[in-house]
């Protein structure tokens, strides 16, 4: 299982931008997708949660800015992310955890998307 990230670039401040990740590989179900980002000079911060029941979560400085969302039959996990700040620019990073494979071969995976970088100038 294998996920590829893609959406990074330069956004002005105030503008949108779109991240995506897609799985490949024999995936059986995506239970959690998670959206990371890391500032220069800082820890890694959760951005942004969904369940497998669509149940989402968003750390607190982006809340009612960005929205994560997932396509289950194309294996892509997406956040949307809006009113972009100087602040918010970071590398972003994928996590995604499921299932893979069939029946008595059924097993988890957890896997990370490489990062992208979002730059927001001001």
């Amino acid at each position: 299982v294998q996920l590829q990230a893609s959406g990074g670039g330069l956004v002005q401040a105030g503008g949108s931008r779109v991240l995506s990740c897609s799985l490949s590989g024999d995936i059986f179900s995506i239970d959690i997708s998670a959206w990371f980002r890391q500032a220069p000079g800082t820890g890694r911060e959760l951005v942004a949660r969904i369940g497998e029941d669509d149940g989402t979560m968003y750390t607190d400085s982006v809340k009612g800015r960005f929205t994560i969302s997932k396509d289950d039959a194309k294996k892509t996990v997406f956040l949307q992310m809006s009113s972009l700040k100087p602040e918010d620019t970071a590398v972003y990073r994928c996590n995604i955890e499921g299932r893979t494979g069939t029946g008595a071969l059924l097993r988890r995976y957890d896997v990370w998307g490489q990062g992208t970088l979002v730059t927001v100038s001001s």
